[in-house]
């Protein structure tokens, strides 16, 4: 199974947080919000549902020709149309889409954390069941 979304950079995307990593269909962020590391999402909540019952998922984000790959076990609670939370730790919200990820938004490359502040930047997320 695989399901692929775009996302947008922003110039506040610091992407920062150590245990957090976030994709919001909102057109702003501010620089208070440094687990997100994509605006304007399109992502479709029925499609994202079909992986919470998946043991394991890959989530790929690509831009500006760099590629990051987070491994993540799916929240079976997940039902934001809005947000989509991928975490590090075991809490688990409606916003969250994935727990036990093996990356936080801190732990992406800083180039690709550059890549991020551009508002023209198209974000790729590629999310698979294995």
């Amino acid at each position: 199974m695989n399901y692929e979304f775009s996302a947008y950079g922003h110039p506040n995307i610091t992407a920062r947080h150590r245990t957090t990593l976030e994709f919001t269909k909102d057109r702003e962020a501010t620089a208070n919000g440094d687990c997100i590391v994509g605006v304007k999402a399109d992502f479709e909540l029925p499609e994202l549902k079909k992986f919470l019952s998946c043991g394991r998922i890959r989530i790929g984000i690509s831009v500006a020709g760099m590629t990051e790959e987070i491994t993540a076990t799916p929240n079976p609670g997940f039902s934001s149309s809005h947000e989509m939370v991928i975490r590090k730790t075991e809490f688990a919200s409606a916003r969250t889409f994935a727990v036990r990820a093996d990356k936080s938004s801190c732990e992406i490359s800083r180039s690709m954390a550059a890549a991020l502040k551009a508002e023209e930047a198209e974000i790729r997320v590629n999310v698979t069941a294995y």
